[in-house]
């Protein structure tokens, strides 16, 4: 059974940290590389995160780099993303997805098989 379910989302201050959480099915999360997206109102879908199936490899957007940490833990089929020093400009539904990709293409989305709903997190100024 394919499943993504992302948790953690909510309502903090400019400047805050959250965590989000990604759980997923042992059959989605094998093997696959794991992303983060995001989407705010009126905008495309963007990447914001990526890490590779045994976690060596990290990707992130240039806009969070230095403030988002993506993290997985294989034995618990959980992928996180830990959002520092966050911006109103991050609020956005943030989705997580899985898919046997690699490389550079790891940040585009339609290489992609599994998403998740997503969980809205809203940052205030």
């Amino acid at each position: 059974q394919v499943r993504l379910e992302e948790s953690g989302g909510g309502l903090v201050q400019a400047g805050d940290s959250l965590r989000v959480s990604c759980a997923a099915s042992e059959r989605t999360f094998r093997r696959n590389a794991m992303g983060w997206f995001r989407q705010a109102p009126g905008k495309e879908r963007e990447f914001v995160a990526a890490i590779t199936w045994t976690g060596g490899s990290a990707y992130y957007a240039g806009s969070v780099k230095g403030r988002f940490t993506i993290s997985r833990d294989n034995a618990k089929n959980t992928v996180y993303l830990q959002m520092n020093s966050l911006k109103p400009e991050d609020t956005a539904v943030y989705f997580c997805a899985a898919g046997l990709v690699g490389g550079t293409v790891i940040t585009r989305s339609e290489n992609y098989d599994y998403w998740g709903q997503g969980t809205q997190v809203t940052v205030s100024s």
